[in-house]
C-alpha cells in the first residue's frame, strides 16, 4: 500500500498541522498498541522525547492512546533516541516511541517507534499500522475499564542510560587530562552529554544545554557546528563533538576546529576494530552519500563499503541481515551494533576518544584518516509533480555520469521528510563534479516549474 504518514525515518512534519496533530497521534498511538498487543502480560510502552515545545502536546496523545487499549506506560522525558531504544529492551517493553524531528527545527516534530527488540520497525510494521489507523476502531479494540493502562514517570532513565554508555568506553582507560567541547543542539542530551565525558574524568565544557522549547538546533548541534568549532578553538580544547537534537547523531572537530563527519568517524573505528579482530562482515555498511574516499580507503585495508538507500534503519537492516557490525551514515549516524540498535552519538564518540587515549596524538593526527574526494550535494525545493521523470531531467543525469565516468557517481534521490530533491555528484576533478551539480539542478528547477 501507499504510505500515507511514515517516511524514512518515521513520521514528521510541522507541528499541530497534519500528520503531527494531537487527532493522528492518537490514532497513531491507539493503532500501534493494536498491534502491539500480544499475549496476556501487562504491556507497557516506553516514551520520550526531545526539547521541542509540541513535545507538551504529543506526549499526552501519545499516554492516552496507548492506555486507552490498555497498554501501561513510562514516561522517560526528554533523553535520547538511543537511550528509548535501550530502555526499551532493558524494560522487557512491547513497544519504544520517541517524539522528536531529529535534526530540523523546533516548529517540526515526529515519532518514532521501536519494537521490543529495540530495532525501528520494519517498513511492513509501519504498513500495518497505517492500516489500522486508517480503519474503524472497534468497541471491542478497546481495553475493558478495569483493564486501562497506567502512565508512570521513569525518574531513573537518565542515570541507567548514563551507565550504559560509560560501559561502552574500553575498561582501563580514562578521559583524564581531556579538554572537551560538547555541543548537545538544547536537545534531548542537555543533562546526560556532558555527564558521561565528566564521570569518564574529561573536562567538560557544555554548550547547547540551555533548551527553552524553542531553540533546539537552532545554530548549534550537529547540523550547525559553527558555535562548537569556535568554542573548541577559544578554550584550547583537544575536541569538539556536536550532536543533533535527538542526539542519535555526532560531528567531531579537532583541536584546530576542522571537522571530521561520519565518513571518517567510520573509517576509522573500522581500522580500530579490524586491528582488535573484532570487525565483522568483511567491512561496514553506509549509504548511498558516503564519500567515495572512504570507499577507496577500505578497499585499500581489504575491507569493503557496501551501499544502502540513505536512512539508518535501512543501514541497520543490511547490518543484522549480512552479519556488519559497524555501519552509518556521512551525517554522522553511526550504528556499532555490539552496543546498541541504533545510531548513537555518545557510543561512537566513545569509539572514537578511545583510540585517541590509546595512541595518546592529537585528534586532528587520529581522525583524518583519508582526503575525501571533492563531493557537492545541492538542494532544489519543489512542489508536487515529477520532476525527475522529466526527459530533459533524465538526459542531464545521463550526461552528467558520462562526463564523470568510473572516476565520480551522481546520486539524485528525493527526501523522505521534506518535499526536496538531493543532488549529490563527486569525483576527481572538482571543477567537472560543480559543472555536473549545476546543469542538474537548473534542469530541475526548470522542469520544476
Amino acid at each position: 500500500m501507499t504510505r500515507k504518514y511514515f517516511g524514512t525515518d518515521g513520521i514528521r512534519g510541522r507541528a499541530n498541522s497534519e500528520p503531527i496533530t494531537p487527532t493522528t497521534v492518537l490514532r497513531l498511538a491507539m493503532a500501534a498498541g493494536q498491534r502491539f498487543r500480544r499475549g496476556n502480560h501487562r504491556h507497557l510502552v516506553v516514551i520520550g522525547k526531545d526539547t521541542r515545545l509540541s513535545g507538551y502536546m504529543l506526549e499526552p496523545a501519545l499516554a492516552a492512546g496507548f492506555i486507552s487499549m490498555g497498554m501501561d506506560v513510562d514516561l522517560v522525558g526528554p533523553m535520547p533516541t538511543p537511550a528509548v531504544a535501550m530502555l526499551t529492551r532493558s524494560l522487557r517493553a512491547d513497544l519504544g516511541v520517541v517524539i522528536s524531528a531529529s535534526h530540523n527545527p523546533y516548529q517540526d516534530n515526529g515519532i518514532k517507534l521501536f519494537g521490543p527488540d529495540g530495532y525501528k520497525l520494519s517498513d511492513e510494521e509501519e504498513s500495518a499500522i497505517e492500516a489500522l489507523m486508517e480503519a474503524e476502531t472497534d468497541a471491542g479494540d478497546y481495553a475493558e475499564s478495569e483493564a486501562l493502562g497506567r502512565a508512570t514517570r521513569l525518574d531513573d532513565a537518565p542515570g541507567r542510560y548514563i551507565e550504559f554508555i560509560k560501559q561502552a568506553f574500553p575498561r582501563g582507560l580514562r578521559l583524564d587530562g581531556l579538554k572537551i567541547v560538547v555541543d548537545c543542539a538544547n536537545g534531548a542530551a542537555y543533562r546526560v552529554a556532558p555527564a558521561v565525558f565528566y564521570e569518564l574524568g574529561a573536562e567538560v565544557i557544555p554548550i547547547g544545554v540551555q533548551p527553552d522549547g524553542t531553540n533546539i538546533n537552532r545554530d548549534c548541534g550537529a547540523t550547525s557546528t559553527s558555535l562548537m568549532r569556535e568554542q573548541v578553538v577559544v578554550h584550547g580544547a583537544d575536541v569538539g563533538i556536536a550532536l543533533d537534537g535527538d542526539a542519535d547523531r555526532m560531528i567531531l572537530a579537532d583541536e584546530s576546529g576542522a571537522i571530521l563527519d561520519g565518513d571518517q568517524i567510520m573509517g576509522l573505528i573500522a581500522r580500530s576494530w579490524q586491528q582488535e579482530e573484532r570487525l565483522r562482515g568483511g567491512g561496514i555498511v553506509a549509504t548511498v552519500m558516503s564519500n567515495l574516499g572512504l570507499e577507496r580507503y577500505l578497499n585499500g585495508k581489504g575491507l569493503d563499503l557496501v551501499r544502502t538507500a540513505v536512512g539508518d534503519r535501512y543501514v541497520v537492516e543490511h547490518m543484522r541481515a549480512e552479519g556488519f557490525n559497524v555501519g552509518g551514515e556521512q551525517s554522522g549516524h553511526i550504528i556499532l551494533s555490539d552496543y546498541g540498535t541504533t545510531g548513537d552519538g555518545l557510543v561512537a564518540a566513545l569509539q572514537v576518544l578511545a583510540v585517541v587515549v590509546q595512541q595518546n596524538r592529537k585528534v586532528s593526527d587520529v581522525c583524518h584518516i583519508f582526503d575525501p574526494v571533492p563531493q557537492l550535494l545541492r538542494n532544489v525545493r519543489f512542489n508536487g509533480g515529477a520532476p525527475l521523470e522529466d526527459d530533459k531531467v533524465i538526459s542531464a543525469i545521463e550526461s552528467g555520469e558520462a562526463l564523470l565516468g568510473q572516476s565520480g557517481r551522481i546520486v539524485i534521490r528525493k527526501s523522505g521528510t521534506e518535499p526536496v530533491i538531493r543532488v549529490m555528484a563527486e569525483g576527481d576533478d572538482d571543477k567537472l563534479v560543480t559543472g555536473v551539480v549545476d546543469d542538474i539542478v537548473t534542469t530541475i528547477e526548470q522542469a520544476a516549474g
